[in-house]
């Protein structure tokens, strides 16, 4: 059904191959265009992104969860809390105020009102 095909990488310009198990597994994703870099400069412009690739988070306003504007987003500050419903621990990502409960992740999914 899929034959390798040679294609030109958009970066560097190199013939690579986009070999017919390549085809099958973008196929079973639900993709439709072919890859547009070889492997090489494909992994290079993953660990850019992964590396921030030069942008910074400016951390204001907006929202900004959209978007894939390259960086990482920052990790979240936990905190500790005692589970309303069984006094195990839980980690929350708000600082609890004392005024409503709060239940650890396998409590908070059993709730009757989480469905």
């Amino acid at each position: 059904m899929y034959t390798d095909e040679t294609l030109n990488c958009v970066d560097c310009n190199a013939p690579f191959t986009f070999s017919a198990g390549e085809q099958e597994f973008f196929a079973s994703k639900g993709f439709t265009n072919k890859p547009n870099r070889c492997p090489d400069c494909r992994s290079a412009r993953k660990a850019q992104r992964a590396g921030g690739g030069g942008s910074s988070y400016s951390g204001g306003g907006g929202g900004g969860f959209g978007g894939g504007a390259g960086g990482a987003r920052p990790q979240r500050e936990m905190f500790n809390a005692t589970c309303s419903q069984c006094g195990g621990v839980a980690q929350v990502p708000f600082q609890p105020r004392g005024d409503k409960p709060v239940y650890c992740r396998d409590c908070f999914a059993s709730r009757q009102s989480y469905r």
